[in-house]
């Protein structure tokens, strides 16, 4: 690809050389294990890195490789790498980062199971951290510690969809030498790219907006070369939550319709969260699209469009909340997001039921609150099933 092709055009072609591969349209699937080699001592040089080539699929694999390089090329990073599940991703990234004794400064309210990752660090591995809203330079300077190595960033934030400026945080980090991590799953390159924010590394559970068909569980990484290759070669290689070739295929097909599925998933969602704003029985609508929310400054600097997640509170609790979802006829109840269908779930009891109440409370995850991703049906008929089911 031509280097100033558009982002919708790379989507579709970045990565991939029909010439090479028969002219085939379509990206084949290389279902494989392992390649063979013409002699024993070209698998001696492929082995000892002096000859290019595949060895074995969890080392390397042409179909994966073409998503690498897609994903790599619409974040503007050097190079990509594909995991099996974005906690895959996340925890090689983790791991290749950090030594016993290290310290991570983390955004307040991360996904559940990147907090039960973090708890499990500290206990066996004594790496400790912070959760902290990250709000102010002075309130970060004052975090880090002198083993502080790694900054672990979601933005917006799952789920309560605060922002963290990515900018302010990247400029901190640069003057004393730690690496910023980025989970950008609710944004995606098409809306948001960290690394042109000066961050470091940038992961995504590509099972989400990038996949966008509830098919397929994995993760993406991205950064320069030399970070991406030292992954690979350790915390990719030794653990192996790789990707399987068929995996990536399907991520391949979807991120042809990225741009397309972010477009309708944001318009449906600025519809329902004016309709969400004016209902009575809510008393608090969450979504950075909205001029009186604290992180629309932030969003209109480093986002295209502010995303297709709501959170929202019911009056009531976690019982009032249930009785909400279970109304719902067309809406799934369901803990993913960026599907074509609209999820909806209960952060308290569902991605967070792990975090310790008092922790959770502190984040803003209280038991009123709901987080929908709002799909690609017409957003008429979504606000009808939401309006119907909160008629109590």
């Amino acid at each position: 690809m031509r280097k100033e092709s558009r982002f919708e055009t790379r989507t579709i072609h970045e990565g991939y050389d029909s010439h090479t591969h028969h002219n085939s349209l379509a990206s084949p699937i290389y279902q494989t294990s392992t390649f063979t080699f013409e002699t024993a001592e070209a698998g001696e040089k492929r082995f000892a890195g002096e000859e290019p080539g595949y060895i074995y699929s969890r080392l390397g694999n042409p179909t994966v490789k073409m998503l690498e390089e897609r994903i790599a090329s619409l974040e503007g990073a050097e190079a990509g790498l594909a995991f099996g599940s974005g906690m895959a991703a996340v925890s090689a990234v983790l791991f290749h980062l950090v030594r016993s004794g290290d310290h991570i400064l983390c955004s307040e309210g991360v996904y559940g199971c990147t907090f039960g990752l973090l708890q499990l660090m500290k206990e066996k591995f004594s790496v400790e951290h912070d959760l902290l809203p990250l709000d102010s330079r002075e309130q970060i300077l004052q975090a880090i510690q002198p083993n502080t190595s790694v900054i672990y960033i979601e933005t917006p934030i799952n789920p309560t969809l605060k922002l963290i400026d990515l900018k302010m945080i990247s400029s901190i980090a640069k003057e004393r030498g730690i690496t910023v991590v980025v989970d950008n799953t609710f944004s995606t390159p098409y809306l948001q790219r960290p690394l042109e924010f000066d961050c470091d590394i940038v992961l995504h559970s590509a099972t989400k907006y990038i996949g966008g068909h509830g098919d397929v569980v994995a993760g993406l990484v991205v950064g320069d070369h030399e970070m991406i290759s030292s992954i690979a070669k350790s915390t990719q290689k030794d653990i192996g939550g790789i990707l399987s070739p068929f995996d990536a295929w399907l991520l391949l097909r979807g991120l042809k319709t990225l741009p397309l599925r972010m477009d309708r998933h944001c318009e449906n969602s600025q519809s329902i969260v004016h309709k969400l704003k004016e209902h009575p029985k809510i008393k608090k609508v969450m979504y950075p699209g909205l001029e009186e929310s604290p992180s629309y400054s932030i969003a209109k600097k480093q986002m295209k469009k502010p995303g297709g997640l709501i959170c929202f509170e019911l009056e009531g609790g976690k019982a009032e909340a249930q009785a909400f979802m279970n109304r719902l006829e067309m809406i799934k109840i369901a803990v993913s997001l960026g599907d074509a269908e609209t999820l909806i779930q209960h952060p308290a009891t569902m991605t967070h039921a792990v975090v310790p109440e008092e922790e959770r409370v502190r984040m803003g995850i209280n038991d009123s609150l709901i987080r929908i991703s709002i799909g690609l049906e017409a957003w008429e008929d979504i606000w009808a099933d939401i309006e119907q089911a909160l008629e109590m």
